[in-house]
């Protein structure tokens, strides 16, 4: 078979995002790294939550989970300890993945299981017309906040670098070569990907305009072994800084459990497989 283009990877069904989302970056990214490691599709499960970026499953050609709010990251760890061999990517938006989701995040930075969460981080709710999320900015005006949001906005790389998540990124969904290589890199990685993507909401929160001159790639020079400088560029408040930011690499979640498997076989303890026979 030869190898599919990333054209290929994109199902017939058309996305219902608004005309100018920075969602529809993220999937050509997505699609492009797919096709870059010649991903099988029968061997791929996307898994997604609640919110516009939720609905990104259907248009890959792969397995998808569309969960309830909140719950990406429990689900895709239950499929990849099931079948290690697949491919497992969790897609969510920063209200998803940082408000009610967020209590997951620290279980999977110490479990570290081989998976790429991807957040699309708009800074609002734009599924339910606009409110801010927990990445909005001090002061941003919605219709649910007409004076100003009081509440300062989450960190989400300083917080992904302090669970000590073993690879924390930061993508722009208008960069897209930069985001294909860092999606890439992800999946080559053995353990938990967290990569924060910037992708502006054209309706309710269009930040298009003011974005460009934040950002800037990650110096070269940067060690992304060096935890404590990847904590200095996280926090530095005059530039957005694009890249990887951090990557260690240990023993993964299905690694351990293999290993407690391994362990109780040689002590004969059947499987449960083994045991559910004796019911059959």
């Amino acid at each position: 078979m030869s190898k599919m283009t990333a054209a290929q990877y994109k199902t017939k069904i058309e996305p219902v995002w608004c005309p100018g989302c920075g969602d529809f970056g993220v999937l050509n990214a997505l699609c492009n790294a797919l096709s870059a490691k010649d991903v099988d599709p029968k061997n791929t499960v996307f898994v997604s939550g609640i919110g516009c970026s939720g609905r990104l499953p259907p248009y890959v050609k792969s397995y998808g989970f569309h969960t309830v709010h909140g719950r990406v990251l429990p689900i895709a760890t239950g499929i990849k300890v099931a079948n290690p061999d697949l491919t497992v990517v969790a897609v969510g938006g920063d209200g998803d993945a940082f408000a009610i989701g967020g209590g997951h995040i620290p279980h999977m930075a110490r479990r570290n299981p081989s998976i790429v969460y991807i957040v699309m981080d708009n800074g609002t709710y734009g599924l339910t017309k606009g409110q801010a999320s927990p990445t909005g900015p001090l002061g941003m005006k919605t219709g649910a906040s007409p004076y100003g949001t009081i509440e300062p906005p989450l960190n989400p790389i300083a917080m992904a670098l302090a669970y000590d998540i073993s690879f924390v990124a930061r993508g722009y969904s208008g960069k897209n070569k930069e985001l294909e290589a860092l999606i890439t890199r992800a999946m080559n990685h053995r353990g938990f990907s967290l990569i924060d993507v910037i992708s502006p909401c054209i309706t309710f929160y269009n930040t298009y305009k003011e974005l460009p001159p934040q950002l800037a790639a990650i110096p070269e020079t940067h060690d992304v072994k060096d935890r404590s400088k990847a904590f200095d560029l996280a926090l530095k408040d005059d530039k957005i800084y694009l890249g990887l930011f951090y990557e260690n690499e240990r023993p993964t979640f299905e690694e351990r459990i293999r290993g407690v498997v391994d362990q109780s076989e040689s002590n004969g303890i059947p499987r449960l497989d083994e045991i559910f026979l004796d019911f059959a």
